[in-house]
């Protein structure tokens, strides 16, 4: 599917973006375009891979000029480019629609405009009736990319999303606060500690991505089931994990923070497709003909659930420990906190 193909990764030096570029590196694949703002980091990765396969293009979604330029002869696009923090989405709201929506819709049409085969927009629960301005403006960016999908053939240029949880040790996330906190000698902050997270790695988050590639149709939306667990328990199993004596402070709700994730709303759950491990979550193909809409209704919807991170699988203690282990960082953070320990007790046994 990828053999001889040209892939764009909008945002390719985050997180994300660089988990799909190195999920594809090794295929046949002729070309990743890394399009980002961040000169540094795109820097950083071009010393890192050293491979002819990775061009870099600096640019912003913001600008539709500097999107166009990196979508000559591309073949599918990964739109990863997103302001993802809550906290400073909720400061600068404006920003967030800039990013995630103008720019999504920048992309879409250099997309299109350049007869791009194929592009997956990447969104979050967040989206799902949304409460902070990042997640407003992720629903709005999904709300574009449906748009534009039931607007253009998709023979021509397929657009479809996926939809994902909290990803485990990624950038602004707790896990790696917690391993700081442990390092540094100070207590876990825990907002609430019967708050629930979906638990997804970055590799199960490019598997979805991967997945919605093969399987999506215009206009949908895909989502992989995840196990989760309470942010009261995900802190104690760090802390046994790394055998910390920590003290666990609870601090309070952060603004714009919800008790649980939402991956499906009752609404897409009563027309959603369960393709086993995964969700397909069809576009809207009514048109502006409302009228028929107000007449019937649909006893389903009544009684259907959302589909969230409080009655999804919850893993207990044991299980978000193994969890953890199968995450490099957490791997890497281990081995660094063991090797500490082990000079630190040389220098006592020579005291």
């Amino acid at each position: 599917m990828f053999k001889d193909k040209t892939l764009l990764i909008t945002g390719g030096t985050g997180s994300f973006g660089n988990a799909v570029m190195k999920r594809f590196l090794n295929t046949e694949v002729k070309e990743i375009r890394i399009f980002s703002r961040d000169e540094k980091k795109q820097d950083d990765m071009r010393k890192l891979y050293k491979n002819d396969k990775l061009k870099f293009y600096l640019g912003n979604v913001r600008d539709i000029g500097s999107v166009k330029n990196a979508m000559y002869g591309v073949d599918y696009v990964f739109h990863a480019a997103a302001l993802k923090q809550v906290p400073s989405c909720e400061f600068f709201p404006l920003e967030a629609v800039n990013t995630n929506v103008i720019g999504t819709d920048n992309v879409l049409t250099a997309a299109v405009e350049a007869g791009v085969k194929k592009v997956i927009c990447l969104s979050t629960d967040k989206a799902a009736y949304p409460i902070n301005a990042m997640g407003i403006s992720k629903a709005m960016m999904e709300k574009v990319f449906v748009a534009k999908a039931k607007t253009i053939p998709s023979d021509r240029t397929l657009i479809c999303g996926t939809r994902y949880g909290n990803v485990m040790a990624s950038r602004g996330s707790v896990i790696p606060l917690f391993i700081d906190q442990i390092k540094n000698g100070h207590p876990l902050t825990v907002t609430d500690p019967n708050m629930t997270r979906f638990l997804m790695s970055l590799e199960e988050a490019v598997e979805l991505v991967a997945f919605a590639f093969q399987n999506a149709e215009a206009g949908d939306i895909m989502v992989q089931k995840s196990p989760a667990s309470t942010i009261g328990d995900l802190a104690q199993a760090v802390k046994e994990l790394f055998n910390a004596d920590n003290e666990i402070k609870i601090i309070g709700t952060r603004h714009g923070e919800k008790l649980y994730e939402t991956l499906l709303t009752k609404e897409e759950h009563v027309v959603a497709e369960d393709m086993g491990g995964f969700f397909r979550v069809p576009a809207d193909k009514r048109d502006l003909n409302y009228d028929k809409y107000f007449v019937e209704g649909d006893q389903k919807l009544s009684v259907e659930e959302e589909y969230n991170s409080h009655n999804t699988d919850r893993l207990n203690i044991e299980q978000i420990k193994e969890k953890l282990l199968e995450l490099d960082y957490v791997r890497e953070q281990l081995n660094e906190v063991l090797a500490l320990n082990e000079v630190a007790a040389t220098k006592r046994a020579f005291e």
